[in-house]
């Protein structure tokens, strides 16, 4: 039992954490081991994503101190949250092929992204999408594919424009 000190300083810590993170996975952890669990978190850690069990209760009271009461409504049962501070991407890719790879019966429930709430689907999606380095390298090859075609059209104009003049002095210089 914790004593209410030790409750007071895990609630900071979870606000803390809720305040600064960029994406809160909640996951379902029922049915995993302490070993597997270890292991996890390891694994979660080397890809820069904190995972921390706590009781819901702690949770909600951190989401009301940090402003994001919406994950109250993903605590259901024995929850853990996966914290993420760079790239949402990443962070959801991380736990869903953590979580795959080694058969564990974790489960995810949701999430926030920002502070828009998100379903334990959503979370998958998210994590099969590419990078945000693709992605922006994809939507700069959108913008640029007008451009390029508008100067495409404008040199064949131009050097069409050139081959018949160079036929008109070729054609010039022989009927001399």
């Amino acid at each position: 039992m914790l004593k209410k000190e030790e409750k007071s300083k895990l609630i900071d810590e979870l606000a803390d954490k809720l305040g600064r993170c960029t994406i809160a996975i909640t996951t379902d952890y029922r049915g995993i081991i302490a070993k597997d669990m270890v292991k996890l978190r390891r694994t979660l850690r080397n890809a820069k994503v904190d995972y921390q069990v706590a009781k819901n209760t702690l949770i909600k009271f951190a989401a009301d101190k940090s402003g994001k009461e919406q994950i109250d409504s993903l605590l259901a049962g024995p929850m853990a949250v996966a914290f993420g501070y760079e790239d949402s991407v990443v962070v959801a890719k991380a736990l869903n092929d953590a979580i795959s790879s080694s058969n564990l019966g974790v489960k995810i429930t949701g999430g926030i992204l920002g502070n828009k709430l998100i379903t334990g689907t959503e979370v998958v999606t998210l994590a099969s999408m590419p990078p945000r380095e693709i992605l922006l390298a994809h939507l700069f090859g959108q913008l640029n594919a007008p451009i390029q075609s508008l100067h495409t059209v404008l040199n064949a104009t131009i050097s069409g424009f050139a081959r018949v003049l160079q036929a008109r002095v070729t054609q010039m210089e022989g009927g001399n």
